[in-house]
């Protein structure tokens, strides 16, 4: 009687990980983009968005202009992919923080991971290109405030929400509470910062203002004590 062949069933965590797997064309082009941005990245900020222009970004690259068109139809497709991956990115990582504990604790990580990403250099000259932008292209101001700050409150109001309903912090509007703690994270240094009058704070120094926030917040809004 002949050996017929026995069937092997592929596991399904098997299959699930061919599925998500991408193919290599999928990933070289991610890659090939992310060059394109950090490239377009330093050309932006070292010549500002209008004097920019896709040839010295092209040149940079060490391709021709086809090829980044290829990847972006114009110059400003090109600097709004580059508002949404950097005003994501941040954003990500400051929601990330935005978990479910204790108000004191979460507040502070927040508020400090708030604080690095505003004092930071790549932060500041983006906002500055913005602002000189913001008249003539408003479009691309409505992608960063969308992306970015009203995101990053958006994520805060959620915890803050959440907080009270476990009777952690006594707030009556949430939307307002945390536009009132990221206001007091900035403090008057931000914009000290921004027209140019100080360094960016120190590790030390995000701290101390941080902690100062939170304390002031947690004063006013702290849960009482019953009875």
């Amino acid at each position: 009687m002949p050996v017929r062949p026995r069937e092997v069933k592929e596991s399904p965590y098997r299959m699930v990980k061919v599925m998500t797997t991408p193919p290599p064309r999928a990933c070289a082009r991610d890659q090939r983009r992310e060059t394109i941005l950090a490239v377009a990245r330093e050309v932006f900020f070292e010549q500002g968005y209008t004097a920019a222009s896709m040839s010295t970004i092209a040149a940079r690259l060490g391709g021709s202009k086809g090829t980044l068109y290829n990847y972006f139809k114009s110059k400003e497709e090109l600097f709004e992919a580059q508002v949404r991956s950097m005003c994501g990115a941040a954003a990500d990582r400051i929601l990330e923080v935005a978990a479910e504990g204790e108000p004191v604790e979460t507040l502070t990580r927040l508020g400090e991971q708030y604080l690095q990403h505003l004092f930071s250099q790549a932060t500041v000259q983006m906002f500055r290109i913005l602002v000189a932008e913001a008249q003539r292209s408003p479009e691309l101001a409505r992608v960063f405030y969308e992306v970015g700050p009203a995101r990053g409150q958006k994520g805060l109001e959620s915890y803050l929400e959440a907080a009270k309903a476990r009777g952690l912090i006594d707030l009556p509007d949430c939307q307002l509470a945390a536009e009132q703690f990221l206001s007091l994270c900035k403090g008057r240094t931000h914009l000290q910062f921004l027209l140019n009058l100080i360094a960016p704070l120190s590790s030390d120094a995000i701290r101390l203002q941080t902690a100062q926030a939170v304390n002031a917040f947690m004063t006013l809004y702290g849960a009482k004590p019953r009875g």
